[in-house]
């Protein structure tokens, strides 16, 4: 009987190493989200972050509520955008969804 008892004991993993086997699966599963879904969404954030500081005069950019314009003036926190002809807003910089490349534009089809 005590023979069996040692010989269960020693077979039965102990509960450190238990424990660490049933996290080795959570462990994967984030490193496989860091990689695939967190690491490429703050790359993306921090590109979009440099690309709105570098606003400057002239460049035409689209507002979060979805107007396009020309910046006509910068400030640190806030830019002016002028929609149309004599159209101008202030827009908070951090509103600004994205800055449009003059060169990738294409022209309307008139």
């Amino acid at each position: 009987m005590i023979t069996t008892l040692l010989l269960a004991a020693a077979a039965a993993p102990s509960a450190g190493t238990s424990f660490f086997i049933q996290t080795i699966p959570l462990v994967l599963v984030f490193v496989i989200f860091w990689f695939l879904m967190i690491r490429p969404q703050q790359k993306r954030m921090r590109e979009h972050q440099a690309q709105i500081a570098a606003v400057k005069k002239g460049d035409r950019v689209v507002t979060g509520g979805g107007l396009i314009g020309k910046v006509t003036r910068v400030t640190d926190t806030e830019v002016e955008v002028e929609l149309a002809q004599g159209v101008r807003v202030m827009a908070v910089k951090s509103t600004l969804t994205q800055v449009v490349d003059p060169k990738s534009a294409q022209p309307a089809n008139d």
